[in-house]
């Protein structure tokens, strides 16, 4: 299951990123979402979601949301 099917309000643990892209890889990774890590999302939005990771919350884009498994 991806982020894109994750219901609101509910906390996962990221599984895997897919992103193909090692340097998104280590962005992400920075912030705090790596496998292993709680990730909660707030929102869903056409464009994406609002995830919170670490007491931060972020936007991310539907193609990024899709590449986390949960």
């Amino acid at each position: 299951m991806s982020l894109v099917d994750a219901n609101i309000g509910e906390e996962y643990v990221i599984k895997n990123i897919g992103t193909g892209d090692e340097e998104l890889n280590s962005f992400l990774f920075s912030l705090g979402c790596y496998s292993g890590a709680p990730i909660t999302v707030i929102a869903q939005k056409r464009s994406g979601c609002i995830v919170s990771i670490k007491d931060a919350r972020y936007n991310m884009d539907k193609n990024l949301a899709a590449a986390i498994s949960i």
